[in-house]
């Protein structure tokens, strides 16, 4: 019996990141959509996880017209520095970031 080979990832982390959000940048829109509206109801703080399993209930539930990517969890939180990274002024301290521990 021949061993399984299992594929390498290619790339860091935060490549793969940059890699699906250039190739998925709905998902990105939806997650400062849904930021915003925890922000308009009231939210100080939120866990960026929350946000992603809405945007894939709304993939489940067929809210979305392409089919859906998936969404690998190493990504959540890159989606939550990025969003306070662009938006700085509407979102300081939104998410409690952590140290990364890999690249």
């Amino acid at each position: 019996m021949l061993p399984i080979k299992i594929p390498k990832r290619r790339g860091t982390i935060q490549e793969r990141f940059d890699e699906f959000n250039e190739t998925h940048p709905e998902v990105f829109r939806s997650f400062v959509r849904y930021a915003r509206q925890a922000r308009r109801q009231g939210c100080k703080r939120i866990g960026a996880r929350v946000i992603i399993e809405r945007i894939r209930w709304d993939h489940e539930t067929k809210l979305w017209t392409e089919s859906p990517p998936k969404i690998n969890d190493n990504f959540i939180s890159r989606y939550a520095r990025k969003l306070m990274e662009d938006y700085p002024d509407e979102f300081p301290g939104f998410f409690e970031l952590r140290k990364l521990r890999s690249q």
